[in-house]
């Protein structure tokens, strides 16, 4: 049985940042938004956090041999049919109260595949799956021999909003290109339905932690020890020397990862410091700002954001 920590929400939230942090401890190894990993590394060999062509990664190639006896057995466009198949948001009620759709096994088997073989070549108590999409947290609470810990990060909804109206390029691209953006109101919605769809999983039984963005910038070690206890992980994890405390805030030291796609910020090594993104207080235009938090209001208020300024 493999343990895998989740970590769920929608993008923009601080996953990436977080994956980081949690790759620095003891017994754990984390593998980036492993729901990308078909097209972006098998097919288009993007690099890997480490900087490497996923090809040349010796870690991945190591993963694709114990996980399937080589990625060359593993047909890319199969496991993409079957997200499309199976993985959509629309399909959570199914997967939560009704029957499997078809092909959900099969999908399931891949990543938990994927992660028994990282587990293996690290020899890591947990690995870290950093993939965000509420559908695939549904599918892998399905997935036999995984033993699924969801992290639920959450973010202030007008702070999500504004960062997802930002140009953010991807530098593992070959061409320029752009990070998805979103509208406030489109990214207020996908808010509310992956939030909520992750507060469903945890009324189905599955192991849920909830760690709010701006409480993890303000206090990591506590909420990195939180998730440690969670996760079951060794006594060594909770030491957290790459953290260091200055007169203004956290820094962290990072080292290299073999983050598989996510946020740039997985290329990211060295001294980092630990601040709050709050420009979106400045710079997401008033009337934006207001419908973001009408939209959101209900969860907001649930995750203890309501009377915070606006």
């Amino acid at each position: 049985m493999v343990r895998v920590l989740f970590l769920g929400g929608l993008g923009r939230s601080g996953t990436t940042l977080l994956e980081r942090l949690l790759g620095q401890l003891p017994g754990v190894s984390p593998l980036g938004e492993v729901v990308h990993l078909w097209q972006r590394d098998l097919v288009d060999d993007e690099r890997c956090g480490c900087g490497d062509r996923f090809s040349a990664c010796g870690f991945w190639q190591k993963v694709g041999v114990e996980a399937f006896g080589g990625w060359d057995a593993v047909d890319p466009q199969r496991v993409q049919k079957l997200a499309a198949d199976v993985e959509r948001t629309r399909h959570i009620p199914r997967m939560a109260f009704g029957r499997k759709p078809k092909g959900l096994t099969e999908y399931a088997d891949y990543y938990s595949k994927v992660y028994a073989a990282a587990a293996t070549v690290t020899g890591a108590t947990a690995v870290v799956d950093s993939s965000k999409h509420s559908a695939l947290a549904y599918c892998l609470r399905q997935a036999e021999g995984v033993d699924l810990r969801v992290v639920h990060v959450v973010r202030d909804s007008r702070g999500v909003a504004y960062s997802w109206t930002k140009k953010v390029m991807r530098p593992e691209a070959e061409t320029d290109e752009e990070m998805t953006r979103y509208s406030p109101s489109r990214s207020a919605l996908l808010w509310n339905a992956h939030n909520a769809s992750f507060g469903l999983l945890g009324r189905l039984g599955v192991n849920v932690l909830r760690v709010r963005y701006e409480e993890l910038l303000a206090d990591p070690m506590t909420t990195l020890r939180e998730i440690a206890r969670f996760a079951e992980l060794p006594e060594a994890a909770h030491e957290m020397s790459f953290l260091r405390a200055t007169d203004d805030g956290f820094v962290a030291d990072l080292g290299p990862s073999h983050s598989a796609a996510g946020n740039p910020m997985r290329f990211t090594i060295g001294s980092v410091p630990l601040r709050r993104d709050e420009a979106w207080r400045r710079s997401l235009p008033k009337g934006q700002r207001r419908l973001v938090g009408a939209l959101t209001a209900p969860l907001l208020s649930a995750y203890g954001y309501m009377g915070r300024a606006s």
